[in-house]
């Protein structure tokens, strides 16, 4: 139900609408949100669908009002006459997205409590109140499950509407993410003041941008960043967000770097703090590179009964080769988790992979529903069944059929598919902790595309962090992962290589999904790239 609060309806209308409301209409919008049961939210969307081609919001009138009015007024009439059609009890009419999940779930838990030892520790197993996001929402007597998604909640959840962008939002994503990267730095190196890289001056200054390519090879096709190509881009606070070429001193530096990394890894999209000057020559000549610092680690809870050890199996899909729906990969899997009996599975998709030449063309005898439940969810069924307090999440990816939100950051699998308490539908990317050991998981190839889009500017190492006097291998690999961890972000690209931007489908504008404020245990992502595991940092 929509909030009856007119001082909670003023709120939510002052913040969708911002400048565009005045106090003259204010009043007539909260009675509207009363008499059709809207959010004000939903009267803004509402509003911007009227005015969309007209050029766009502006300033709200009373004519306008009475348009909204008549808008709701239609949808109330076509939302009657269809369910007088299905002769359906009438819900109250608001926005699909922002229906909130039913208790259905903690009921259902409640009632295996006695048979299964679980325990209910907040509302739901889906998304966490606001607040509680670390508080754990999944307990029996060996695993804890808790998720650590501070954004996921509530007031703001993950299935957000997409192809909804705009540029002016996208532009100051971007510029954010600069000047959240730039506090950091300030706060870690005592930087009193960071310049503005195109403009010239005498002494070596602090700069912060980001790596994009220039104009000429960014148009060519399969253009790969290198030396010659490099711009840094500034945010518009900062150096009003023009595009300087950069070019690195032949005795270029590097501060604080992981011991035997020799360098810096380059690649569009990535934030980065150099020393050096512009004199004048029309590009800035970087001196010295000022590493990103580590994630602060996480702040753990006291002391629990649940913080022992676990048994945790990983699967990715596709979990079937593209010659026939056979699944036998997956069988293999169900056969191994079964043989092993693991406290906590996790499975990331894609699942019903959009790309499978079959389920392109509609050659298969079932709904996708039906051979998602007889597939997936009926052998874990039964594995939960012969594991009493086992746990099962389950990741997306945004080639599944399955899920509507086939964008990244991307909104877990919908509740409709099943309904069973030990199986954890999750957003990709997600982070949480299992008995305190803390996850950072997303289905998307993002090792791929940094491998692919990497220049590497070799530097000499100054006040590296590491042991000193051992003689450290320089690892591509954990180079890449450590890109994500220092970038605090899960796909710090930008933009998406071209041949490959059907595989992210990325949405700036809800990049707060993406970051990665504190340092997890383990990093879990899938990749074409040959398989390891490496203990980093």
């Amino acid at each position: 139900m929509a909030s009856s609060d007119p001082a909670t309806i003023k709120k939510t209308l002052q913040h969708h609408f911002g400048a565009y409301l005045g106090d003259d209409v204010l009043q007539e919008c909260i009675q509207l949100c009363k008499m059709y049961n809207v959010t004000g939210e939903d009267l803004f969307f509402t509003y911007e669908s009227l005015v969309y081609g007209r050029g766009g919001a502006r300033q709200v009138t009373p004519d306008n009002v009475a348009e909204i009015k008549q808008k709701l007024q239609r949808d109330l009439e076509k939302q009657k006459r269809q369910l007088a059609k299905s002769n359906r009890p009438m819900l109250p009419m608001r926005n699909l997205n922002g229906l909130m999940k039913s208790g259905g779930n903690a009921d259902l838990l409640n009632r295996l409590g006695a048979s299964s030892k679980i325990k209910v520790e907040s509302p739901s197993i889906g998304i966490p109140s606001a607040g509680e996001s670390s508080r754990p929402i999944y307990r029996n007597s060996s695993v804890q499950f808790t998720r650590l998604d501070a954004q996921r909640s509530s007031e703001q959840p993950q299935k957000y509407r997409y192809m909804y962008e705009k540029i002016s939002e996208r532009s100051e994503v971007l510029d954010d993410r600069i000047e959240d990267i730039a506090q950091i730095l300030k706060n870690h190196y005592g930087i009193a003041d960071f310049g503005d890289p195109a403009a010239s001056t005498e002494e070596d200054v602090v700069v912060v941008g980001r790596i994009t390519m220039d104009s000429e090879s960014a148009s060519a096709e399969s253009a790969k960043l290198n030396e010659a190509s490099l711009t840094l881009e500034s945010s518009r606070m900062m150096g009003s967000g023009v595009r300087v070429p950069l070019k690195f001193d032949p005795d270029v530096r590097i501060r604080q770097a992981v011991r035997g990394t020799g360098g810096l890894g380059l690649f569009p999209g990535a934030i980065v703090a150099l020393r050096g000057k512009n004199g004048g020559g029309g590009w800035f000549n970087a001196t010295e590179i000022l590493s990103l610092p580590p994630l602060p680690p996480r702040e753990r809870p006291g002391p629990s009964k649940s913080e022992g050890g676990f048994n945790m199996h990983a699967a990715c899909g596709p979990f079937t080769t593209d010659s026939d729906l056979q699944f036998k990969p997956w069988r293999a899997v169900v056969q191994k988790i079964n043989a092993d009996q693991p406290d906590v599975v996790l499975l990331l998709g894609p699942f019903l992979d959009c790309n499978h030449p079959s389920l392109k063309y509609g050659d298969i005898d079932a709904p996708l529903p039906v051979i998602f439940q007889q597939t997936f969810i009926e052998p874990l069924r039964d594995y939960l069944d012969s594991k009493p307090g086992a746990l099962v999440l389950i990741v997306p990816s945004v080639r599944d059929l399955l899920n509507d939100h086939a964008v990244f950051p991307q909104a877990e699998f919908g509740s409709s598919l099943f309904n069973d308490p030990r199986i954890v539908l999750l957003p990709n990317p997600c982070r949480f902790a299992v008995n305190d050991v803390s996850f950072a998981v997303t289905s998307v190839d993002v090792l791929f595309h940094l491998r692919k889009e990497e220049f590497v500017k070799r530097a000499t190492e100054v006040e590296s962090i590491g042991p000193e006097g051992e003689e450290i291998a320089v690892d591509p690999m954990a180079n890449l992962c450590r890109h994500i961890l220092q970038k605090r972000s899960f796909y710090p690209l930008f933009p998406t290589p071209t041949d490959l931007a059907h595989e992210v489908n990325l949405d700036i504008t809800h990049s707060d999904f993406l970051k990665i404020p504190e340092q997890p245990d383990v990093l879990i992502m899938p990749s074409r790239l040959r398989q390891f595991t490496k203990v980093g940092d």
